[in-house]
């Protein structure tokens, strides 16, 4: 695909040659931004980040995040079991928080990770939190539904730096909910983070055959190999599915549309209640791997 075409439908861009799309939003990924999105209007929050930053306040949402290094390094600070573990994100590597997990990124200057996160249902709530300096307490929190983090978390830090909390370090009493809209996870535990390289080298001959899963839980991540005996399958989903070419080609038709062709570090977005086709190419020069991510959202 040329580094200029792209496929719309409903004033979305669906299709876009990643490397460009990351070369000509540079400006988006230094302070006091640190991000863009590429995808944000429908259930996938699609987005790349930036850095440096230095942040303080603890996450905490009802579903996961998949991260992705691009360039550079990053640190993942999480709440594992009630005490504080720093998960190490290296360029090449990948890591999918679960739900509930409290998390902080770290990100440094002239890097860039890649952050999938997916819309919130009308009756979820986040929570953004800070503890004190030894971590035996939560020193200020705050719950909303969240429809725009990005613009949302601002006003909830400029109250922080405002408090009491944050000028003595002491939690004030009655301040923190006993009746929170849902417990944190105190009881995963979380694995380190890992190469994505590797981890399609070391099942070269499953991906010969077919695919694999990256990711079971909420988000469902399938790395797809190049069999010349798989049958060519049609897809619909209730939610949208966001394809990567991670090397080779691969082809997809949604619905009657054209059938696009996908080249290594292009992306597409099949909406919602879409058919689609999306088959990996089995030719010798051009052996693709594509991954495949979407989202089954757990009854509650």
């Amino acid at each position: 695909m040329a580094s200029g075409t792209v496929f719309v439908e409903d004033s979305r861009v669906l299709l876009q040659h990643t490397p460009a799309w990351l070369s000509n939003n540079l400006e988006f990924f230094a302070p006091p931004v640190c991000n863009k999105l590429m995808h944000g209007e429908g259930q996938l929050k699609v987005m790349y980040v930036g850095g440096p930053n230095q942040r303080k306040d603890y996450h905490i949402e009802e579903g996961e995040e998949y991260f992705y290094q691009v360039k550079g390094d990053m640190v993942l600070k999480v709440i594992e079991k009630g005490k504080p573990k720093d998960i190490i994100i290296k360029e090449g590597e990948c890591f999918t928080l679960p739900a509930r997990i409290p998390h902080s990124p770290q990100r440094f200057e002239d890097t860039i990770g890649l952050v999938i996160e997916r819309e919130r249902t009308s009756n979820e709530t986040d929570c953004l939190r800070w503890y004190t300096d030894d971590f035996s307490q939560v020193l200020y929190e705050e719950w909303f539904h969240c429809n725009d983090l990005g613009a949302e978390l601002p006003p909830v830090i400029n109250r922080y730096m405002a408090s009491k909390q944050h000028k003595t370090g002491k939690p004030t009493p009655g301040t923190i909910t006993d009746k929170p809209p849902f417990k944190v996870d105190v009881t995963t535990s979380l694995p380190e983070a890992m190469s994505l390289k590797k981890w399609i080298s070391d099942r070269k001959d499953e991906l010969s055959k077919g695919s694999a899963l990256l990711a079971d839980g909420e988000f469902k991540i399938k790395i797809c190999g190049n069999d010349k005996s798989r049958r060519v399958q049609k897809y619909e989903r209730s939610g949208e599915t966001w394809l990567y070419q991670i090397s080779g080609l691969s082809v997809v038709q949604v619905g009657n549309g054209p059938v696009i062709e996908l080249q290594e570090g292009d992306s597409y977005l099949v909406p919602c209640n879409t058919e689609y086709m999306h088959k990996t190419s089995d030719e010798d020069d051009h052996k693709g791997i594509s991954l495949e991510l979407f989202i089954i959202l757990k009854r509650r």
